[in-house]
């Protein structure tokens, strides 16, 4: 049987930056033999962040998070997955707060506040993060590290792809006001050149998972 991986997409842009590089890690783990399954957040029935029950905290649940709702089977599929790769374009200097809500219940489930052994996760698996932004790849470096961080010590071993100073639009000429802090043209010739290179490294990426 072949490596599974999980892949989600928390931003609500589907075809955009951050899909098309998640789509194209997926194609990566594919050619290396993997059956990847997809969710998209977005497009989920309703669902929260961690809403402190402790339940997780039982034994019986252990590792589990025990709240149903439109997160549980991402949950559940990642529970049980070879590989995850997650993604997210950067909102106001953070994460969507649909990445928010998979990674406190992700992590959280699986924190003992036990110093003996602080993770009951007892089946990690490699992470890919992907991380896209208007503003430039160097700006958020302290923040990924963090999230590496975090998903090193709860899930597995993480690597970290951001592109920055991405395409936000087709046509700039159609806002009601000239979008000044940049220049569309400089964005558009970057989603030329640049941005291939890094859908091939997330490719690349997707494929080392397996």
């Amino acid at each position: 049987m072949g490596k599974r991986i999980v892949a989600v997409n928390a931003g609500p842009r589907i075809g955009w930056n951050t899909d098309t590089l998640i789509t194209e890690a997926m194609k990566g783990a594919e050619e290396a033999g993997a059956e990847v399954q997809k969710f998209d957040l977005f497009r989920l029935e309703r669902f929260t962040g961690c809403v402190s029950c402790f339940g997780c905290k039982k034994e019986r649940f252990k590792g589990h998070c025990v709240v149903r709702d439109g997160l549980t089977p991402v949950l559940d599929a990642i529970r049980e997955a070879d590989g995850l790769i997650i993604g997210s374009p950067n909102y106001l200097s953070e994460l969507t707060s649909s990445f928010r809500a998979v990674y406190e219940r992700l992590i959280f489930q699986n924190l003992t506040y036990n110093v003996e052994h602080p993770s009951c996760n007892e089946r990690s698996i490699p992470v890919l993060l992907i991380m896209t932004s208007n503003a430039p790849d160097t700006m958020y470096q302290g923040l990924l590290e963090n999230y590496r961080n975090s998903f090193e010590r709860f899930v597995g071993p993480t690597q970290v792809l951001v592109s920055g100073e991405t395409l936000q639009l087709k046509d700039f000429s159609k806002n009601d006001w000239p979008w000044t802090i940049y220049n569309p043209e400089d964005r558009f010739r970057r989603h030329e050149t640049v941005f291939p290179e890094e859908c091939k490294k997330a490719f690349e990426l997707g494929k080392a998972l397996v």
